[in-house]
């Protein structure tokens, strides 16, 4: 597994303008992208000026050089007020690993620049959440392109971002089990297929995509021709599932201060008490900050490892995202019952929390597969069966 996990700091760290971003553009607009599902186009800008979408980008191609630990604090804090634009941030970076692994310098600048969103568009619907058993083909023709059909159905900023990480069959069958392609959002043949009206997350823009004849040339190949997976399990996973954890911790770390907030300012007037004074209500928000500092802890090693070298680096990198979904979910639950009847308000914002917290059980990997690939290292297993290769 490699990956660049390097705590680049600068003098012009453009971290230090995400308070003013949130601040300003995605706190704000929080409520409204929920309630109405809508893209958060105004806040993904405002964190493309500020630097932002190019922080994990190479600095020779003009990006800010930093590492997963400095991505990870601003996928937390954005998650703390935003699921859904920390999602579509979330799917730019673990995309833009790959890419910056082996897309070409003229999208890598772009991203730096904060010019170019880009998602990944790996889940399909005869696979479903087995990312990794891609059915869509490709097909070379004559003329130096490759024909692309397929049909996605979750694809995060779907006709909104730039460029997809699209996922394949091979060209040459036996060569390997899938083949990744960086897609132009403007290809023809390549269109949306449907909405998204969502439990939660409700505007990451999580829609099906279909490639029907898409054309794309053969340079638009990343790795080797079979070598998808290989690509996705180095360049994109460790992200991808880390940045989920941080995700994660986002949302339960924002839900226990919301309801800490709840509990210290609510007084019962028949007996002058507030809702804090209660030993079992102290007993229970206690339980629910010990599992989100036990996350923190746990994101931290997992940080660690990846910057060390540490041997059981992967096996941390597989850990964290399912405990980071089992914790979520049960730290928001937690939460609404703590607050009462208050929690099923939409002033206190832990309904959408709540919500949002669902996504992380049933996202690709999901905890049941995580659960089998983490049986699979410590027994010393390969994370895949031939078959499922």
């Amino acid at each position: 597994m490699t990956t660049r996990v390097d705590n680049a700091q600068t003098a012009t760290d453009p971290t230090d303008t995400l308070g003013t971003v949130i601040d300003d553009v995605i706190r704000p607009r929080a409520p409204i992208v929920d309630r109405d599902g809508a893209f958060p186009r105004p806040g993904v800008d405002a964190l493309a000026a500020a630097g932002l979408l190019g922080l994990a980008s190479s600095t020779e191609v003009g990006g800010g050089g930093h590492g997963m630990r400095a991505v990870a604090e601003v996928i937390e804090r954005l998650a703390a007020e935003c699921g859904s634009t920390a999602m579509v941030v979330l799917m730019h970076y673990a995309a833009t690993a790959v890419i910056e692994a082996h897309g070409p310098r003229d999208v890598r600048a772009a991203i730096a620049a904060g010019d170019h969103l880009t998602t990944l568009a790996f889940s399909e619907y005869g696979s479903r959440s087995h990312f990794w058993s891609p059915t869509g083909t490709a097909t070379a023709a004559d003329d130096e392109t490759v024909r692309l059909d397929a049909r996605k159905s979750w694809v995060t900023s779907a006709g909104e971002a730039n460029s997809y990480v699209w996922s394949s069959l091979p060209l040459t069958p036996d060569v390997g089990p899938m083949t990744l392609w960086l897609v132009p959002a403007d290809s023809a043949g390549l269109s949306v297929t449907g909405d998204f009206d969502g439990l939660g997350l409700r505007g990451n823009g999580s829609r099906p995509m279909t490639a029907d004849g898409l054309r794309v040339p053969s340079t638009a190949r990343m790795a080797a021709d079979g070598a998808g997976l290989d690509a996705a399990l180095g360049a994109v996973l460790p992200w991808f599932l880390v940045l989920n954890a941080a995700f994660c911790l986002g949302l339960a770390d924002s839900a226990v201060a919301e309801a800490s907030r709840h509990l210290t300012r609510t007084t019962l007037t028949h007996t002058g008490a507030a809702l804090r004074d209660s030993p079992v209500t102290r007993r229970d928000l206690a339980r629910l900050m010990i599992r989100t500092d036990a996350l923190r802890t746990f994101l931290g090693d997992t940080l660690t490892a990846l910057e060390t070298g540490r041997a059981d680096a992967m096996l941390r990198v597989l850990q964290v995202k399912a405990l980071a979904g089992g914790t979520v979910a049960d730290v928001t639950d937690g939460a609404m019952q703590l607050c009462g009847g208050s929690a099923f308000r939409k002033e206190l914002g832990l309904d959408r929390r709540f919500r949002d917290a669902r996504a992380a059980r049933v996202m690709a990997p999901t905890t049941d597969a995580l659960h089998d690939f983490v049986g699979r290292v410590a027994t010393g297993l390969p994370l895949f069966d031939e078959a499922n290769r």
